[in-house]
Formats: structure tokens, sequence, C-alpha cells
């Protein structure tokens, strides 16, 4: 039977440290991403600040230590997030820790996956600091104990659990395929009258558009309803009850908490609701997680005829979320309130045209939910077999006869 050793981390990295201490200068059109926490996610370093952009003339000033056995994790404000460095053009900050696997005893992979256990995550919990911003050293990353099989059982093991996450890779460039083309198709009929060029058209407060069609407010096709005050006393993760949707939930399409508690004015939220925050930022989402209840300061975009396509729903209010957020941009918190969206001007197709569109990008809608349904079975299922095929509690060949 083959022998697990056991070591540190940072006995099996040929570098373990975090970046610059002191943000770079920043330009604009710079080449170079500014990365902390926020900027690691599902695997990726995202570049979701155009503002925090250097030059390389900055980025020759630090050393880059990244390269093809790196992979990254947050280790300030939110901990655990995670990422393989792909060649990316980075400047790493000091919320985002690096660690390079030293080929020789540790597949790169078998590191991303070791980060992502049970056994590190509750270490992590255990040893992070802070009651507000939470913290972990690097003196703590590089204490962590792990076992390690050879490279070639590391490989092994690997390989099946990529395969699961292949798949949901797969799934997501499908789904955002899928809602590019629902939102082209959404600009083509109702932003630039393509299907109606050939008819009349008339003046209105905003702009030209088709004969019969007419400015209205966003309650013409849709309802517009409200999430409901939870006691946090009942919040729980032990999943009893059902998961409570809360603004932070809306991109992850993952609750972290659950409430057993139903309320009056309770509102369920499925897959294929559109759903957006009011606090902050005011992003309609297509949700795409389990059955929850939604929570305040949340709202939910439903249309009065089921036969209503919630991609029309979530192309026709997302630009007015947006216009809202641009002009309360600046202040303490934002909030999205109630009068903000009674305030909406929206060009008011007749139904027929809006059922028209619905019956052609509703299979859309459909296979994304579907997809999103089948990665999160997998992703189940890859969370399921990570402890056990990482502590070798089960074999490979035991698990691939079960996947065959």
């Amino acid at each position: 039977m083959e022998e697990w050793k056991i070591y540190k981390l940072e006995d099996v990295c040929t570098a373990l440290s975090d970046g610059l201490h002191k943000a770079p200068k920043f330009i604009n059109g710079g080449d170079y991403i500014f990365v902390n926490a926020k900027n690691i996610s599902n695997g990726f370093i995202v570049d979701n600040d155009p503002t925090k952009k250097s030059t390389y003339e900055e980025y020759l000033k630090y050393s880059s230590p990244l390269n093809e056995t790196t992979v990254l994790y947050s280790i300030d404000g939110t901990i655990g997030n995670i990422a393989l460095y792909r060649g990316e053009k980075c400047i790493l900050g000091k919320g985002a820790c690096y660690l390079n696997a030293n080929p020789a005893l540790l597949d790169r992979m078998y590191l991303y996956y070791e980060l992502q256990a049970p056994r590190f995550k509750s270490y992590i919990d255990k040893m992070s600091t802070g009651s507000t911003i939470k913290h972990i050293s690097l003196k703590t990353m590089r204490n962590y104990e792990m076992r390690v099989p050879s490279t070639s059982t590391q490989q092994q093991i690997v390989s099946v659990l990529k395969s699961l996450d292949d798949k949901i890779e797969v799934n997501r460039r499908i789904n955002d395929n899928l809602e590019q083309q629902a939102q082209a198709l959404f600009k083509s009929w109702f932003v630039d009258f393509e299907p109606f060029k050939d008819g009349e058209f008339i003046d209105s407060e905003l702009g030209m558009i088709p004969k019969g069609w007419r400015v209205g407010t966003v309650y013409e096709y849709i309802d517009v309803i409200y999430g409901a005050p939870y006691k946090s006393s009942l919040f729980n993760e032990e999943k009893d009850g059902l998961p409570l949707i809360r603004i932070r939930d809306l991109k992850t399409n993952a609750p972290q908490f659950y409430t057993p508690e139903i309320l009056p004015n309770t509102e369920y939220i499925e897959a294929g609701d559109v759903v957006a925050g009011m606090d902050a930022e005011f992003v309609p989402y297509l949700w795409l997680g389990d059955k929850g209840v939604l929570n305040q300061r949340c709202c939910k975009f439903k249309g009065k005829n089921d036969a209503i396509c919630n991609y029309y729903i979530l192309f026709l209010v997302k630009p007015e979320l947006e216009y809202v957020q641009n002009y309360k941009t600046g202040t303490t918190v934002s909030h999205l309130g109630k009068s903000d969206i009674d305030r909406f001007k929206l060009i008011t197709p007749p139904i027929d045209v809006v059922l028209a569109f619905s019956k052609i990008v509703n299979s859309m809608k459909e296979e994304v939910v579907n997809r999103a349904l089948e990665s999160r079975r997998l992703a189940n299922l890859r969370d399921t077999l990570l402890p056990k095929l990482m502590s070798g509690e089960l074999k490979v060949n035991e698990v691939e006869k079960e996947l065959s």
C-alpha cells in the first residue's frame, strides 16, 4: 500500500508569499490588473475594476514570482477565494497569497484542490484573526500540514476532480453564450426595432418608436415583489429550513444561510426568477440556485403573464437599474427604493410582441437553468469526492467505476 507522507505547506512549495503592501500607480488604459481578494474567484483572476489598472513600468518594480506552478489564495478580507494563474498580466496586492508548487513533490492542481478541501477550510476558519475583517498570516499558511501521495497518485486524483470541473466550465461557457444571444435578440427587437423597420414610427419622449407602442412604467407587464425581514437569530448553516437569498448571494447562486421562518409576505425564489439587490449594487440576475426565500433589501421582477419570458424582464429592467446606480454613485451607501422603480420609463410594445419574443428566447432560458442545475449536481459530487479522495479513503479506480 502506498505511503502518504506528511508535509508542511511551505515544504512542498518553492515560494509562498503575498503581494505588494501598497498600491502601485493606477492609470487609465493600463494593462496590468491589481489583484486582491475580490479579483480571485472560482478558479480565475477576475478583472472587475477598470480603475485599478497599472503599467508595465509599475510591474517591473515588482519582481513577479508567478508562473505555471502558481495557485492564488485570498488571505485578507474575504478569505478562501482561489484561482489558478494562467499568465494574466497582473500585480498582486497584500490580500492575494501566491503558492508555487514544487513539481518534484506536488502537482499544482493537487494543491489547488487541497486548498478547497474541508480539512484546510477548517484549519483556516480556526486560525483566522480579526472580528470584522478576517486575515490569515503567511506563517499560518506555511505551517499547515497535509498528507501527500506520490505525484502519479496526485495526478490520478486530479483527473477525476478536474473532469467534473471541466464539465462545469463547459456549462458556464454555453450559458454565457446563450445569455449573450438572448440579449442581442432583445436589443434587435426592443432597442433597434429591426423586425419593425418597415412599419410606421411615431415620436415619443424616449425617441422614435413603432406605431402602436408607447412609453409606460415597469408595471405594465411586470410585478415588483420585495423581500421580507427574517430574524437573524434563526439564520443557520445546518440547512434547517430554506436557503435565505441575500444580496451577496445573487452573484454566487449559493446562499450561506438557511432559515426555518415563514412570514406572511414570504416570497419564494426558484431557478429562472429575476432578482436584484437594493443596497449598494442594483444588478438584476437570473437566479440559478436552489429554491429559497427572498431576504429584505432584495426584490423580484415577475411577469404578470406567465408566458412572458424572464429574459425579457431581465434585459428590460437592467438599464433602468444601471441608470439609478449611476446617479446614486457617491453616496455613502446607495439604496434602491420603490420610488426609484416607480419612476422607470420604459418603451412598452403590444403584449403580442412581448409574447412572440418570449416564445423565441424561453428555450434559451430553460437550457441555461437546466445546465446550471446539472452544474450544481456535478459540483456537489466533486465536493463529496474531494475529501475522500484526498484523504485516501476512496481510491481512484473505485470512483472511476462509479462514474463510468
